[in-house]
């Protein structure tokens, strides 16, 4: 963009902007810098939302009801029993919009109204963020926000450096380093140049890349090129920093922050739209009963109503000439008359309960005490209340990495010197590993003077080693203090330190705290303190960081020695070591594998002792190279890998990036609910993978994790391809696959454990013993459940609860053990991880279909490097795709789109940065709330609207079809069963209440038992507890209930007479004794439908039922209601109480005994567990049904977790000496690690990947001699190792039969391995897993 000439651009893809100059920006008309995010005005709020409201279908259709109803010819009711209810829904929804707007508006208004200081005349006057304008020049202090995206024109600190903190875009804390151009730095905090300062910026447009900006200034007549290492954003918090001044180039919604906040969308449930197709059916429903009973009344009219005209006298404006024509009016008029009567099918009172119920519902979930975080003093929040139900059905969950599934806190966790491991604490009597916690006392650095109070160290055995004097725990220590690009400054008296990325701070930090302080630094000289006596090196040279070097080095010189120090990636740093340390390598390779197995981030360090003759000679050809003007980097390369070479191996470094508490239970959880989990993180492939198996989101009971990082279309293709492969092969001979199964339908009632040998042998063998021809290519262990496989229930209230059971046995009518369901330990399966740039191609229309095919077979998805775009894009394609409930959770600017994108957004708050908060719809303090929000409130919340939908279509369509029975004796003519009044009141008085209580308060199991059995959730996963299909039992059930309710009294009181010899016949006491039968069974319903009884639910649904007779009498007797005397002479006669106890029976035994039945036969989850606490079994099950998050167990690789920053280090910054007059107190360095080809995640030391194995079982493979010889985590061991750490041997076709059966001695009756409860001390590594189709699949040990 620099090099444009013309002196005018195209206004319509450029940006031209004058400092200091309204007039001339003004002409341009850019937004202001206020904030709109709220939808209405005082003026705007009654018709728009009025508008709004009017565009939902049931609102519309009960205001044509209501029109309909003030038609005096039509109407056979009161205009009232509509308007009332409308006008109260209305009401309630404009009330509960205006809430939500008016937070809006408060929240516009405060960030409207910050105070910034800005440039005006020459003088710098305080005004509201709302008044800053695009050109101004505004003044940031320390710790302010940056108010609008400007160009930094000066700062206080040297060479026009500052430092920012992006929390509130991205969720990072660490520090960022901005720096403006010289030129701009001489204008310092001087008013009167600053606002002669006339530079003119043309600039990109408007857009949502928070990493990108391109631009130019113009100023003196020179060009200057401007990209986003000048450019501060707005939502960033200066800190470190004095001052700084800024012009304002980006304002109000241009800015980037608003540009990545993406359009609120209008989120609804998946069962509102249900909803919304069950009452068009409903619609369509009524209008072909109304239209059957239509012509019904016309046939009636005119065969025998027209004779009984001095009885029933026709309407005035009925043709009287035409009997024909006079009884099709009548027919077009009985429509309107009964599309009004049975209006009550769908009642209006439906959408308020169901409003009122979700409202409630919301405030349970902010009132949950579990979802208190104690230490921000944070509660969660429901921020929207109309998707909790939804909560309840999740598919994905797309959730961010940094600052959501980590603190983004890095800790010195343990460490490898010179062979030997230190950071586990022993247990001196048993010799057994201690669990670090609380309890466990830390190290005392106090000794120390500069040691850090919240440094934790456990182990005494290095500090008593550095007390010592011991070389090697001198020399590694020496290496952390010098090897880095950290800042250090004294403020208040205390050394702090400064550095971009919290790894290297962890560190330095570490060595500071066991006696190796590193004090200070020059351009060419560092300082340390050793064990108090200070050691200065000059510094000769850093060779830094970058993506493809993956390690940076320092070379010092002290005296007349010459060291290079160098830390890195285990893979490149093992490359270029020395021979002859084969024993330290094997070692010390254990000691990777024993902390890549624990989840730790680990750096691996080297030295090389270096002469004065050679480095001299070295630095000739260095400084030759540095100065070549062709193929300098290639050159530079070359030099910096001659001298890394032949170096010694110092030790390893495990820093563990510490996840947010309870990260790994809850995902495990999640995913045992059924929950499909995927990451999208900005951060590179190591650190995300590293991520992955801390939080268990990959565990080593993975067959295989692929990783898509072609660059372009035809290598994401092919690499798609082969994993498609890999799939099928795994699927075609697993367990329970086609070419498995094939062999085990042939005999059904084995003794368990053959049938255990013989499913897992299944593929060497035929029941016969008979070989296979040709073995597969994979062998798993699989266990089993022995209970069968229950089919769907067919209705019931509670029939489509969750169908999985325990795994308790489970027998055949003629008490023989049924046949053994077939599953697959769920823990197998595949991962899949894609990069950033292999993303694009994959969301591309030629490969979408391919990606999501994978990608929908994998158990977690992990993708890096992703722009906040994709995310979005991400989550839109598994809408469209797969149809799926999606939830995005995040903490920062960057999330927004996704968390906008998606069904349900979830921001953490707590944090600083709160934008991802304030576009969710549920916010939460800590990621492993999450479980908590949609196992217990989500399941819930689904399975009380459900139920609670059943239950109201059931009441009503027992209360309308009355109707339908009684238009067959009274000619079709639209004459009601009930008094008028009681069809008004019915939902609003008589039946509301119960079905509300219902509604807030049912619960079939316990929060506990909801957590504890994650397959509760599953139901809601397959919309199982509300379909058409319950729907339509709903309507058969009340359908049959209005049809008893209606001919046994009717046939009762047809010619009823009394004792007394009073006619029991007549419609007003048919009426009343309905109505009074109808709400007694609706009743005894709802007191049977109920599982969760509260204080609440006993006064709702005996107190509606006393209340109704309260008010008939009150409505009949007090206001002189038509019906007046009606039940009181029917309840005086005997007849009626047996008539109601004969259909109240008739209505109940059906029920109850389909109730008894399912309840004994086909018993659902929760009936299982509610009749376990009954009988106060809580012992643990099964692990088929609630399974704890697996152990951490050895991994099958080394996945290297070096955590630099992801850009090119400030090496040359330091060097050149440009930040060393004054430091700020946080200053930080990036030392940036990318993401290049690391296809081979699991490839041990020697390890090629794509390599397919020999057939022979031949050496392709690194075979080191001392694995698992750790005592410190191997001890509980035993024999049970096996020793599968990396031989290959054992999947080697000649010996699988004898894997088979020495993997099968492990196996006990009750199909589960005897290593089970041994996982958290196997510190056993697999080889790497194959990617070709032609490859060996990997033993798996379940």
């Amino acid at each position: 963009m620099g090099t444009k000439t013309q002196p005018q651009l195209a206004k319509d893809n450029e940006r031209r902007i004058r400092a200091n100059d309204k007039d001339f920006n003004s002409q341009f008309k850019y937004h202001n810098n206020y904030i709109k995010t709220s939808k209405y005005s005082l003026l705007t709020f009654l018709p728009f939302n009025l508008l709004e409201q009017f565009q939902r279908l049931a609102n519309f259709y009960f205001l044509c009801l209501l029109v309909l109803q003030l038609i005096p010819a039509i109407s056979s009711l009161t205009p009232v029993t509509t308007a009332i209810p409308l006008i109260g829904v209305l009401t309630l929804t404009a009330v509960k919009d205006a809430y939500d707007d008016i937070q809006r508006h408060l929240s516009d208004s405060q960030v409207n109204n910050r105070k910034s200081k800005t440039l005006r005349n020459g003088k710098l006057i305080e005004a509201k963020w709302s008044e800053v304008q695009v050109g101004d020049v505004i003044r940031l202090d320390n710790n302010q926000f940056v108010a609008a995206d400007i160009l930094l024109l000066t700062t206080s600190e040297p060479n026009g450096l500052c430092f920012i903190e992006t929390a509130e875009l991205d969720g990072e804390t660490n520090l960022k380093a901005k720096q403006c151009l010289m030129e701009t730095t001489e204008l310092g905090d001087q008013h009167d140049l600053l606002w002669n300062f006339n530079g003119e910026i043309i600039c990109e447009r408007p857009n949502n890349l928070l990493n990108k900006f391109e631009g130019t200034l113009i100023w003196k007549n020179q060009r200057f090129a401007l990209d986003n290492d000048k450019i501060l954003l707005r939502g960033c918090v200066l800190r470190n920093t004095q001052w700084c001044y800024g012009l304002v180039v980006f304002a109000g919604v241009d800015t980037k922050l608003m540009q990545n906040s993406g359009k609120t969308q209008f989120k609804s449930t998946g069962v509102d739209r249900l909803l919304n197709f069950i009452i068009i059916g409903i619609v369509l429903f009524l209008v072909s009963i109304c239209a059957l009973f239509a012509i019904g009344c016309a046939v009636w009219e005119g065969l025998i109503g027209q004779h009984f005209q001095l009885y029933l006298p026709w309407e005035h404006i009925i043709p009287q000439e035409m009997v024909a024509s006079g009884a099709t009016v009548i027919g077009l008029l009985v429509f309107f008359s009964y599309a009004i009567v049975l209006n009550t099918v769908v009642p209006i009172s439906l959408y308020v309960s169901v409003e009122v119920i979700r409202f409630v519902q919301s405030f349970l979930i902010n009132w949950d005490e579990e979802m208190y975080y104690a230490r921000t003093h944070t509660y969660a929040k429901a921020r929207t209340t109309t998707l909790n139900e939804e909560l309840g059905q999740i598919q994905y969950i797309f959730s961010d990495k940094t600052g959501t599934l980590t603190q983004n806190i890095m800790t010195f966790n343990k460490c490898s010197i010179n062979g030997r491991t230190y950071g586990d604490v022993i247990d001196l009597r048993t010799g057994e590993l201690i669990d670090i916690n609380d309890i466990v006392e830390p190290i005392d650095f106090s000794a120390n003077p500069h040691h850090e109070t919240d440094f934790r160290w456990y182990d005494r055995t290095l500090l008593d080693a550095v007390r010592s004097d011991e070389e090697h725990a001198h020399n590694f220590f020496r290496l952390l203090a010098l090897c880095h690009t950290v800042m250090a400054e004294t403020v208040d008296g205390r050394l702090e330190y400064q550095a971009q990325s919290p790894d290297e701070a962890a560190l330095v930090s570490a060595a500071r705290n066991f006696g190796f302080v590193f004090r200070t630094r020059t351009p060419n000289s560092i300082t340390i303190e050793v064990m108090g006596r200070l050691e200065e090196y000059e510094l000769l040279h850093i060779l830094d960081f970058n993506n493809v070097r993956k390690r940076m080095s320092v070379i010092l010189r002290r005296g007349n020695s010459v060291v290079l120090y160098c830390k890195g990636a285990d893979n490149v740093i093992y490359d270029r070591l020395h021979g002859g340390q084969e024993d330290l390598k094997a070692r010390t390779q254990d000691h990777l594998n024993k902390f890549a197995g624990e989840g730790l981030r680990t750096l691996v360090l080297a030295e090389r002792r270096l002469t004065e003759e050679y480095y001299n000679d070295w630095r000739v050809r260095q400084t030759e190279a540095a100065l070549s003007m062709d193929s300098r980097e290639q050159k530079l390369n070359a030099m910096y890998e001659e001298i890394e070479s032949d170096m010694q191996l110092v030790g390893v470094t495990a820093i563990e990036d510490k996840l947010q508490d309870g990260v790994p239970k809850s995902i495990a959880n999640l995913q045992n609910a059924g929950i499909k989990i995927w990451v999208l993180t900005g951060d590179k492939q190591e650190t995300a993978i590293n991520i992955g198996y801390s939080c268990q989101l990959l565990t080593d009971e993975l067959v295989d994790v692929f990783i898509v990082d072609g660059s372009s279309v035809e290598e994401v293709e092919k690499q798609l391809r082969q994993f498609k492969e890999s799939i099928k092969i795994f699927d075609r001979f697993r367990p329970g696959g086609t070419e498995a199964m094939n062999q085990l339908h042939s005999e059904s009632s084995m003794d368990p454990m053959n049938v255990t040998m013989t499913q897992t042998s299944a593929f060497m063998q035929d029941t016969n013993g008979s070989p296979i021809p040709q073995p597969p290519p994979a062998i798993s262990v699989v266990t089993f459940r022995w209970d069968a496989k229950i089919k769907d229930n067919k209705g019931g209230p509670d029939s489509a609860e969750c169908n999985d059971l325990f795994g308790d046995a489970e027998k055949s009518d003629d008490g023989r053990r049924t046949a053994p369901s077939i599953v697959v330990d769920e823990t197998t399966g595949f991962a899949l991880v894609v990069n950033g740039h292999s993303l694009v191609h994959c969301l591309s229309p030629e490969l979408e279909s391919k990606f999501l095919d994978i990608a929908s077979q994998c158990k977690a998805v992990i993708c890096c490097r992703v722009t906040p775009l994709q995310k979005a894009l991400v989550v839109e394609l598994i809408k469209r795709a797969k149809n799926a409930v999606t939830l995005a959770i995040g903490d920062g600017a960057n999330d927004v789109s996704m968390i906008k994108a998606a069904h349900i957004g979830v921001g953490i708050s707590g944090q600083e940065g709160l934008q991802a908060v304030l576009s969710s719809d549920y916010a939460i303090a800590q990621f492993c709330y999450l479980e908590r929000l949609l196992l217990v409130h989500g399941r819930w919340s689904y399975y009380r609207m459900c139920k609670f939908l059943r239950y109201f279509f059931y009441k009503n369509f027992a209360f309308t079809l009355c109707h339908c029975w009684y238009s067959l004796f009274c000619g079709f003519s639209a004459q009601t069963v009930f008094d008028p009044m009681f069809i008004s009141v019915y939902n609003l008085f008589y039946t509301s209440l119960p079905v509300l209580a219902l509604g807030v308060f049912e619960q079939d199991v316990s929060d506990k038992n909801s957590v504890e059995y994650p397959r509760l959730y599953t139901p809601g996963l397959k919309s199982e507890l509300f379909n058409i299909r319950e729907f339509i039992y709903s309507v058969l059930h009340g359908a049959f209930t209005s049809l008893i309710l209606f001919l046994i009294p009717y046939g009762v009181y047809k010619d009823g007479v009394s004792h007394n010899g009073y006619i029991l016949s007549d419609h007003m006491t048919l009426g009343a004794v309905v109505a009074t039968i109808l709400i007694v069974d609706n009743t005894a319903q709802i007191a049977l439908y109920t599982s969760y009884w509260t204080i609440v639910n006993h006064v709702t649904i005996w107190g509606s039922l006393i209340w109704y007779f309260v008010l008939d009498y009150f409505y009949n007797y007090v206001i002189g209601g038509p019906y007046v005397g009606s039940l009181t002479q029917a309840i005086k006669d005997v007849s009626f109480w047996v008539t109601m106890l004969i259909t109240v029976v008739m209505l109940m035994a059906p029920v109850l005994a389909y109730k008894f039945y399912l309840l004994d036969v086909h018993p659902s989850l929760s009936d299982k567990i509610r009749q376990k606490s009954l009988k106060k079994m809580h012992s643990r099950v099964s692990s088929d049904v609630r399974r704890t998050p697996s152990s951490r167990r050895g991994r099958r690789s080394v996945r290297s977790g070096y955590a630099f920053a992801h850009q090119e280090g400030f090496g040359r910054l330091i060097t050149s000496g440009k930040i060393m007059h004054k430091l700020p107190q946080d200053f930080a360095f990036p030392l940036g690690l990318g993401t290049k080809k690391t296809q081979a995640l699991h490839n041990n030391i020697g390890s090629a990947d794509g390599k397919q194995a020999p057939p022979g079982g031949g050496p392709n493979h690194h075979h080191h001699p001392h694995h698992h010889h750790n005592n410190s985590h191997n001890h509980s061991q035993g024999n049970n190792i096996n020793n599968n750490n990396n031989n290959t041997n054992l999947r080697h076709n000649q010996n699988n039969q004898q894997q088979i059966h020495s993997s099968m001695a492990d196996i006990r009756g009750d199909g589960r391995g005897s290593g089970d409860t041994r996982r958290s001390s196997d510190a056993g590594t697999d080889d790497m897993s194959p990617r070709a189709p032609c490859q060996d699949l990997d033993t798996i040990n379940l």
